[in-house]
């Protein structure tokens, strides 16, 4: 079965269905960004207080406590099986574009490295390796930019014409 380039022969309204899905998953993608920056994740001393703690602190705005090991175990299964499943999905599309050969394997594979590497790092920093806070931001960083060009992609090539 022949999948490059199979997005441009669907009819309008499956190509109107995959937009709205994209969009959505995106809208949905970008709520999780908000909260990260809500918890001041988005920097490293945040990340370092959102799963350490920062009791020790007595300037403090808002007192955090180092998050005990059943919640860093749920936060690490939902947010794997979650986000792999999104990557999952805007990769099967990402696979019937036209797009060069490697430039797709590329964003298809590439998130499920990136996932591992971010919760395993949060995993590790939890657990005392502070340096990890570095890695954690690089491969989200990574992660986040494939998911914008992978959306981006899916979406320029539903309606570019073949």
């Amino acid at each position: 079965m022949q999948f490059h380039g199979l997005i441009h022969t669907f009819p309008k309204y499956i190509k109107n269905f995959i937009a709205a899905f994209v969009l959505v998953l995106s809208i949905g993608y970008g709520s999780g960004l908000l909260f990260v920056g809500q918890t001041n994740s988005h920097q490293p001393q945040g990340m370092e207080e959102n799963y350490l703690g920062n009791e020790d602190q007595e300037d403090a705005e808002v007192m955090k406590f180092k998050k005990g090991e059943r919640e860093m175990l749920t936060i690490l299964h939902t947010h794997i099986l979650s986000i792999s499943f999104i990557f999952f999905l805007l990769g099967g599309l990402v696979a019937i574009t036209s797009l060069p050969k490697k430039l797709k394997a590329f964003l298809m594979i590439e998130p499920f490295f990136s996932i591992i590497i971010t919760f395993g790092g949060i995993y590790l920093l939890w657990n005392g390796m502070l340096w990890m806070k570095w890695i954690v931001m690089l491969s989200g960083i990574l992660m986040t930019a494939v998911f914008i060009v992978s959306v981006m992609a899916v979406l320029i090539q539903l309606y570019k014409r073949k």
